[in-house]
This record gives structure tokens, C-alpha cells and sequence, in this order.
């Protein structure tokens, strides 16, 4: 909680410019551009202090099913600092904080440092059906109340989109859908 007891926050995961366009990236989500402006209202209402952008970085080393992974995405192996991983403009500088990891998954110590070990969260971002739900459920399992903001989240397609949230409900109340 910070001083004013409060322990909700915003995050929104992994915004950059690998999943904004599907011409660019075979990550990029249609969606992307026209859910873009709820993420940022959401965070000029959360404020820079109390929101968290996260982003996914390649990371060959991991091994495991990762090598075969990245044996289908090998134009994603290129250093966290390239353009493909950017965070989108419209976002640039609303966030307090940035938590870069190179899993689908957020939920880990780096971001539990920032939010605390069971916050309230509101989650937004790409994909709806790969990295927020892989987000959702382990913070839901470890005790975070998760609110998922549909309409700031962008899915690999719309119908997969609505897949994801259907399967988020289902963990009510610890997951919400609004």
C-alpha cells in the first residue's frame, strides 16, 4: 500500500510496437490501435504513480520450450532495446513504472515489488489471449483481486479476444471483467 493506503493499480502489459500491427509483426493485433486511447485514459485516471507498464523482451537463454519457440519467431530475437520493443508513444511517460520481462506472464517478482504481493489490479494491454491472461491468473492465484478492462485490452484476434475473457470470468471474483 502507499501512504494513503491505497493498493490499486493499473498495469498494462506489454504495449510496444511488436504487438501494435500486424504488417509489422506476426505478434501485432488488429485491435491494438483502436484500444490504444482506453490505455491511455485508464492511465491518466490511475495517474503516473500508481500505474505500471510492462514489457516482453526475447530471451533465447530461457531453453526449455522457449527454443522451439523461438525456433518459429526468430524475428523476435533482437536486443530489448530495438525499435520492435518499444513502448507505444501514446503511453510514453504515463507510467511510474516500467517491469521488463521475457515471459508471457507478468506476474513475477519484479512487479510484485512495485504493486505488493496481493493488490487490487486493473489490467490492460496485448494480448488479451496470451500474456494478460498469463498475467491474470497466477496474480488471481496468489491472492491479487484482478479487474481485466475489456475495452483497453487487445486480443490476437477479435474471437480470441472474447476467448480469453470468457475463460477470466470464470475465476470470479477473484477476476472481474469490466
Amino acid at each position: 500500500m502507499d501512504a494513503h493506503g491505497r493498493d490499486d493499480w493499473l498495469v498494462i502489459i506489454d504495449p510496444q510496437a511488436i504487438f501494435a500491427d500486424p504488417a509489422t509483426s506476426g505478434w501485432g493485433s488488429p485491435m491494438f490501435a483502436e484500444r490504444l486511447p482506453a490505455m491511455a485514459s485508464l492511465a491518466a485516471a490511475y495517474g503516473r504513480e500508481r500505474t505500471v507498464i510492462t514489457r516482453f523482451v526475447a530471451d533465447p537463454g530461457l531453453g526449455g520450450s522457449w527454443a522451439s519457440y523461438y525456433d518459429d519467431w526468430a524475428f523476435a530475437l533482437v536486443p530489448d532495446d530495438d525499435p520492435l520493443y518499444a513502448v507505444a508513444p501514446a503511453l510514453d511517460g504515463l507510467a511510474g513504472q516500467v517491469v521488463t520481462e521475457a515471459t508471457f506472464g507478468k506476474w513475477g517478482a519484479r512487479l510484485r515489488a512495485v504493486v505488493g504481493e496481493q493488490p487490487r489490479l486493473t489490467l490492460a494491454g496485448v494480448a488479451t489471449d496470451c500474456c494478460v491472461i498469463a498475467t491474470a491468473l497466477p496474480a488471481a492465484d496468489a491472492g491479487a483481486t484482478v479487474r481485466i478492462a475489456a475495452d483497453a485490452c487487445a486480443g490476437s484476434t477479435p474471437e480470441n479476444h472474447q476467448r480469453a475473457l470468457d475463460a477470466m470470468a470464470l475465476f470470479g471474483p477473484q477476476i472481474t471483467i469490466t
